[in-house]
C-alpha cells in the first residue's frame, strides 16, 4: 500500500519501506512505505496549498456533503474496511466491524455539524458592533495509534475537516491499513487534492517531523506519555496547541446496593474488549468489603469463559499487536504473581491458534491492598485486579490513587453516592451503573491529570478544532 499526498498514491521519497507483521502469526504481509522529514514536508504543503485553493474555498455546507459521502462511501465498503482493520491488528471480526461503523458515524456526524458551528455578537460600546467568528486552524496534523487505527481516524480527522483545516494524518506503522484505504475513499468521492494526507513510517522519524514542523497550526496525539510529553514539546517550540489523550488506569467503584447481574458482564468487557488495548479499560476494580468475596466468585465464573483466538474465530479477545506488547502484558503477569496478588481467575487461549502468534491469557487478580504496579500501571492488556475497601469517601480515594484520570464507573443504586462519587473521581468521563469503552461519538471524551488535556468527540471537538477571531467594528460618526 502508499501513502496519499496532494491527492495521489505515492511511495517514500527515499524508496524504503517496512514489513506490516500479523499479530497472528507474527509473519510479514504487507508492506507500506517508510515516510521521513521530506514525505511529511511535501504532505504539509500539499495542505497548505488546499486551504489557499479548492478546500479553503467550499463553504461549509459543500464540507459537510462531501463528509456524509465519505461516511455513505465507507459503509459501502463495510466488509473490505473490516477484514483489513482485523489482518492488520487482530481484533475479532465483529469488533473491526463495529469500528468500521463507528467511523462511518464519525463524518456523518460531523458532516452534519459543520455548517451549524454559529458565531455571537457581543454587546459592546455605542456605536460598535462586535462578532465572535470561528475560523479554521490551518494545517492539523494527527499522530494517530494502532489500538483503533479507524476508529481514531475518525476521531480525529472528521472534526478537523468539519471545520474546514487540512490535514496531515501520521498512522501507528503497526495498523494503518484501513487509514490509508479510506483515505483512498475520500479521493474517489472527490475529496479535492492536500485536504487530507496520509503519511506512514516509524513514529522517531515520520511522527517527529511532522509534530516538529513549522508550518503547521495544531498537533492531536494518542498515545504514550513518554511520546506526549515529545509532542507537547515540539508543540511549544512553534507556538502552536495540542489535544493529548495519554491512557489511562480507570477503576469501577462497585457498593454494596449494586445491581451485580448488571455490573459483572460490563466489568468483563470494559476490560477484556480488544485485548484490553484500550486507553479506557476499566483494568482496577474497588469491591465494597461486605460483598467482596460473594462478588469474585460469581465474577470469576464470567471471567473464566473469556477465550482468545483469530479474528474468524470471533471470540472474545484477538492477539495483542505485537511482540513488545505480548511481553509487556505478560511481564505484569509475571510480576502479579511476585507480588503475592491471587489469581482468581483465568480465559483460555483457543486450539488450533497460529505458532508465533500474541495471544494472551485474560487475568483476574485479587489483591489485598492498593499498592502494586498492576494498580497504578497502565498495562494495555486483559489483566484485572479486584482490591476492597469499607466506606465510600475510601472509595473515592483509592479510585484517584493513580497518575491518570481517564474514565471510571460507579455501581449502585443509591441516587445521593452516585452523584457524590461520580463528582468526586478524578476523571473526564463517568459512568453511573454502565460502562463503556470512551462512551458514544456524541459524548465529549479526553482526560485529566497525566491522561492529558484537551477534548474530543461531540461538538466540543469542533471547538478544539478552530480558532475564534473578534472583529470589532466601529459605525459612529
Amino acid at each position: 500500500m502508499q501513502m496519499i499526498i496532494d491527492g495521489k498514491n505515492t511511495d517514500a521519497i527515499g524508496g524504503q519501506s517496512l514489513q506490516v507483521l500479523s499479530p497472528n502469526d507474527g509473519k510479514a504481509f504487507e508492506t507500506i512505505p517508510r515516510g521521513r522529514k521530506a514525505d511529511v514536508d511535501l504532505a504539509v504543503k500539499a495542505a497548505r496549498q488546499a486551504l489557499s485553493g479548492a478546500w479553503g474555498e467550499l463553504t461549509a455546507l459543500e464540507r459537510g456533503r462531501l463528509m456524509i459521502q465519505l461516511g455513505q462511501k465507507i459503509l459501502e465498503n463495510h466488509e473490505e474496511l473490516a477484514q483489513l482493520e482485523s489482518r492488520d491488528t487482530g481484533k475479532p471480526i465483529s469488533t473491526s466491524r463495529a469500528d468500521i461503523s463507528a467511523l462511518a458515524r464519525y463524518f456523518e456526524f460531523y458532516g452534519g455539524g459543520a455548517d451549524k458551528v454559529h458565531g455571537q455578537t457581543i454587546p459592546f460600546l455605542n456605536d460598535y458592533a462586535v462578532q465572535l467568528v470561528r475560523e479554521p486552524l490551518g494545517v492539523t496534523a494527527h499522530i494517530i495509534p494502532w489500538n483503533y487505527p479507524a476508529q481514531m481516524f475518525g476521531r480525529s480527522a472528521a472534526p478537523a475537516l468539519a471545520m474546514g483545516n487540512a490535514i496531515v494524518v501520521k498512522p501507528a506503522e503497526d495498523a494503518c491499513l484501513s487509514v490509508l484505504r479510506a483515505a483512498e475513499l475520500a479521493q474517489e468521492i472527490g475529496f479535492p487534492p492536500g485536504a487530507i494526507n496520509i503519511v506512514t513510517g516509524l513514529g522517531h522519524e515520520a511522527g517527529a517531523a511532522l509534530s516538529q514542523h513549522p508550518d503547521i497550526n495544531f498537533i492531536s496525539f494518542t498515545g504514550s506519555n513518554e511520546v506526549g510529553v515529545l509532542i507537547q514539546q515540539a508543540a511549544a517550540v512553534n507556538a502552536v496547541k495540542c489535544t493529548l489523550e495519554l491512557g489511562g488506569k480507570s477503576a469501577h467503584i462497585v457498593f454494596e446496593d449494586a445491581n451485580v447481574e448488571r455490573a459483572i458482564p460490563a466489568i468483563v468487557k470494559g476490560v477484556v474488549y480488544n485485548t484490553g488495548q484500550t486507553c479506557t479499560a476499566g483494568s482496577r476494580l474497588l469491591v465494597q468489603r461486605s460483598i467482596f468475596d460473594d462478588f469474585m466468585v460469581r465474577l470469576a465464573e464470567e471471567f473464566s469463559k473469556t477465550r482468545a483466538g483469530t479474528p474468524d474465530m470471533d471470540l472474545t479477545c484477538g492477539p495483542v499487536v505485537n511482540k513488545d506488547q505480548f511481553d509487556r502484558v505478560n511481564h505484569y503477569v509475571d510480576q502479579g504473581r511476585k507480588d503475592g496478588l491471587k489469581i482468581v481467575a483465568q480465559g483460555t487461549i483457543a486450539d488450533g491458534v497460529p505458532a508465533g502468534g500474541y495471544f494472551v491469557t485474560p487475568t483476574l487478580f485479587s489483591a489485598p491492598d492498593h499498592s502494586s504496579c498492576l494498580l497504578s500501571d497502565e498495562i494495555f492488556g486483559p489483566v484485572l485486579v479486584a482490591v476492597p475497601f469499607d466506606t465510600e469517601a475510601e472509595a473515592v480515594a483509592l479510585s484517584n490513587a493513580t497518575s491518570y484520570g481517564l474514565m471510571g464507573a460507579v455501581w449502585t443504586e443509591n441516587g445521593g453516592r452516585q452523584q457524590r462519587v461520580a463528582k468526586g473521581m478524578q476523571a473526564g468521563q463517568v459512568y453511573i451503573n454502565s460502562f463503556g469503552a470512551g462512551g458514544g461519538i456524541e459524548l465529549p471524551f479526553g482526560g485529566v491529570k497525566r491522561s492529558g488535556h484537551g477534548r474530543e468527540k461531540g461538538f466540543i471537538a469542533l471547538e478544539e478544532m478552530s480558532t475564534t477571531k473578534t472583529i470589532i467594528n466601529f459605525h459612529g460618526e
